[in-house]
Protein backbone atom coordinates (compact mmCIF):
# COMPACT_ATOMS: atom_id res chain seq x y z
CA UNK A 1 0.00 0.00 0.00
CA UNK A 2 1.33 3.41 -1.00
CA UNK A 3 1.39 6.11 1.66
CA UNK A 4 0.52 9.66 0.63
CA UNK A 5 2.29 12.26 2.76
CA UNK A 6 0.25 14.62 4.93
CA UNK A 7 1.82 17.53 3.02
CA UNK A 8 0.43 16.25 -0.30
CA UNK A 9 -2.96 15.46 1.24
CA UNK A 10 -3.03 19.05 2.51
CA UNK A 11 -2.74 20.31 -1.07
CA UNK A 12 -4.94 17.87 -2.98
CA UNK A 13 -8.67 18.53 -3.35
CA UNK A 14 -11.46 16.39 -4.72
CA UNK A 15 -12.17 17.50 -8.32
CA UNK A 16 -15.90 16.88 -7.78
CA UNK A 17 -16.61 18.41 -4.37
CA UNK A 18 -13.55 20.58 -3.75
CA UNK A 19 -13.20 18.96 -0.32
CA UNK A 20 -10.04 17.64 1.26
CA UNK A 21 -9.11 13.98 0.86
CA UNK A 22 -8.23 11.22 3.30
CA UNK A 23 -6.32 8.06 2.49
CA UNK A 24 -8.19 4.78 2.94
CA UNK A 25 -5.88 1.94 1.92
CA UNK A 26 -5.11 2.29 -1.79
CA UNK A 27 -7.71 5.01 -2.33
CA UNK A 28 -8.21 8.66 -1.54
CA UNK A 29 -11.68 9.49 -0.24
CA UNK A 30 -13.38 12.89 -0.35
CA UNK A 31 -14.40 14.29 3.03
CA UNK A 32 -17.67 15.65 1.62
CA UNK A 33 -20.36 13.96 -0.49
CA UNK A 34 -21.18 15.01 -4.05
CA UNK A 35 -24.57 16.47 -5.09
CA UNK A 36 -26.06 12.95 -5.28
CA UNK A 37 -24.89 12.11 -1.76
CA UNK A 38 -22.10 9.77 -2.88
CA UNK A 39 -18.58 10.01 -1.50
CA UNK A 40 -16.07 10.20 -4.37
CA UNK A 41 -13.12 7.78 -4.18
CA UNK A 42 -9.90 7.92 -6.21
CA UNK A 43 -7.43 5.11 -6.76
CA UNK A 44 -3.68 5.20 -6.35
CA UNK A 45 -1.69 3.82 -9.28
CA UNK A 46 1.81 2.92 -8.10
CA UNK A 47 1.51 5.56 -5.39
CA UNK A 48 0.24 8.27 -7.74
CA UNK A 49 -3.27 9.64 -7.13
CA UNK A 50 -5.56 9.20 -10.15
CA UNK A 51 -7.71 12.30 -9.75
CA UNK A 52 -10.23 11.79 -12.55
CA UNK A 53 -13.91 12.55 -12.15
CA UNK A 54 -15.89 9.28 -12.06
CA UNK A 55 -17.15 9.64 -15.68
CA UNK A 56 -13.61 10.42 -16.89
CA UNK A 57 -12.22 7.44 -14.97
CA UNK A 58 -14.75 5.11 -16.62
CA UNK A 59 -13.76 6.42 -20.05
CA UNK A 60 -10.05 5.99 -19.31
CA UNK A 61 -10.60 2.44 -18.06
CA UNK A 62 -12.61 1.55 -21.18
CA UNK A 63 -9.84 2.93 -23.42
CA UNK A 64 -7.20 0.85 -21.60
CA UNK A 65 -9.13 -2.40 -21.97
CA UNK A 66 -7.79 -4.66 -24.73
CA UNK A 67 -10.15 -5.33 -27.61
CA UNK A 68 -10.60 -8.73 -29.15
Amino acid sequence: MAHISSELLGILRCPVTGSTLQQDGDELVATAPDAAGNTPRYSLAEGIPVMLRPADAATATAQESPTA
